[in-house]
Formats: structure tokens, C-alpha cells, sequence
């Protein structure tokens, strides 16, 4: 699943394109993807001019001139593709600029959705009300993430990938986060130190920062907007390495399933 770095990702390749450009052709190819396509949703953005794009967690912002704001998800398997040849099945939602520039949303699996919101109500939208900070905001520090996890009895996997706590973080840049500050993925949250959540929330905005220049990591089907695959993969440290030997320590990485997810790890470094 594309995760915050990925979206970022997205939303940069879509800036050059998309901002400041007026949409001459919305066009859905299908009813609905997860969810149905909004009904209004061809009249309400054709002829709108594009003011910003940007991101909350893993959503990308579309906010328009008409004081709309087309709020998209990528699913599992989705992606923006621009100046396409030609459209396939599964490009379902197709814009055009004034400029002739062509993108289509392609999803395979049909796990990704598009919402249209007034701007001045986007914060108020249900996945957004209840979140927590964005891990690369100047709000996020590891003073506030101890604060946040106080208490907390669940593991810090577990908190770190509760979206109240922390945006957009996802199961690859978790597993990361917690290798680099050597915490392990078990430990309970609520007792993290003031140290070693300084430590953690440091780690968190490294390996975000170095996947968004990396172009993400490519999974599945996930590619950049221009096709380009991002190349982070390479980099990984212990996610998808189990067997492969620590590059902190050479002791052996291991994997534990738990909730639909693997978790990969260190058990020698990881405390």
C-alpha cells in the first residue's frame, strides 16, 4: 500500500502538472472505486482552476479556485499516470488541463477513492477530525510523541500505527523508524522515555525524509507519476530483510506476524 512518502511522491509529480492549471476534461469511467465516485464530481471540477495540491497522511488535496477540494487515496494498488498513451481499463478517473495535459487514476484492485469537500470543511472530514500530527511538521517532536503515548498500554508498533497518535505512518517506515532508534516494535508505548522517544520521532522524520527523496518504495504496483519505480526498497534496513543479517549489529533479522502485518526486526539491538 503506498504510504506517507509515496503520497508526498505523488503530490510533487502532480504539482508540476496539475497547479495553477485549469481542468477542461473531468472525466470518472466508472461509478465507483471503493466507495462511489461523487456524483457532482465531473460538474463541480470541469473549468475549476487548481489553486494547491498538498497532503494529509497518506491523502493527496486537490483545492480549486470554486472552493472545492478533491480529496483522493490510492489504495492498495493506485497511482496517477500522466500523458498516458492511451487509457486503459483501469484508469478510472481521467483529467485533462488547458495546456492538453492528460492524467488518469489508475487502481487495479479498486481499493482507492476520490471525495469532493468544501475547503473551509476539509479538516472536518471523518478520517481527518481525530488525526494526530504530521510526523514531518514542526509540531512533531519527541516531546509531544511521549505526551501522546502516556499511559498507552499497547505495543509501539501498534501506537506508532494508530493514526490518532501519528498521521500517516505506515508498516514499512514504522519497522524502520523503530530499527534506526533501536526500540523494539514490542515495547510497550507508554513506557518509552523522554529519551528514547527524542530518539524515535528523530528516526520517524530521517526515514521519511530519505524515502521521499528516494521517490518511495516501490510495492506492487505502486510507480511515480511520471512511471519512474522509487528506489528506497534498496535502502531498507530490516523491512522485507528476514534472515539477512542486521546492519546495525550482523545478529540475524526476524519477522513476527500479527495483525495482517509482518514485522521485521531486530531482536539483538531492538530493545
Amino acid at each position: 500500500m503506498p504510504e506517507l512518502p509515496e503520497v508526498e511522491t505523488t503530490v510533487a509529480g502532480l504539482r508540476s502538472v496539475l497547479e495553477g492549471r485549469t481542468l477542461t476534461l473531468v472525466e470518472p469511467r466508472r461509478a465507483d472505486l471503493r466507495v462511489p465516485f461523487p456524483p457532482d464530481l465531473r460538474q463541480r471540477m470541469t473549468g475549476a482552476r487548481v489553486e494547491r495540491l498538498g497532503r494529509r497522511a497518506k491523502y493527496g488535496l486537490v483545492e480549486t479556485d470554486r472552493g472545492d477540494m478533491m480529496i483522493f487515496h490510492l489504495g492498495m494498488s493506485g497511482r496517477w499516470r500522466v500523458d498516458p498513451d492511451e487509457i486503459g481499463k483501469h484508469d478510472h478517473l481521467v483529467l485533462e488541463t488547458g495546456e492538453g495535459r492528460r492524467l488518469a487514476l489508475c487502481d487495479p484492485r479498486r481499493f482507492g477513492f476520490v471525495e469532493l469537500v468544501r475547503t473551509e470543511a476539509w479538516e472536518a472530514y471523518p478520517p481527518f477530525a481525530k488525526m494526530g500530527p504530521e510526523p514531518l511538521g514542526d509540531i512533531f517532536t519527541g516531546k509531544l510523541l511521549h505526551k501522546m503515548l502516556s499511559g498507552k498500554a499497547t505495543s509501539i508498533k501498534a501506537a506508532l500505527l494508530d493514526q490518532r497518535v501519528v498521521a500517516g505512518l505506515g508498516n514499512i517506515y514504522v519497522c524502520e523508524a523503530l530499527h534506526i532508534s533501536g526500540i523494539s516494535p514490542r515495547k510497550q508505548a507508554g513506557k518509552l522515555t523522554a529519551r528514547q522517544c527524542d530518539a524515535l520521532a528523530a528516526a520517524i522524520k530521517a526515514v521519511l525524509l530519505s524515502a521521499i527523496a528516494a521517490g518511495g518504495s516501490s510495492l506492487r504496483d505502486y510507480a511515480r507519476p511520471d512511471g519512474e519505480l522509487g528506489y528506497f526498497a534498496k535502502e531498507w534496513r530490516v523491512y522485507g530483510r528476514e534472515g539477512e543479517d542486521c546492519p546495525a549489529c550482523g545478529a540475524t533479522v526476524l519477522r513476527r506476524a500479527e495483525g495482517g502485518r509482518s514485522t521485521f526486526y531486530c531482536g539483538v539491538c531492538q530493545k
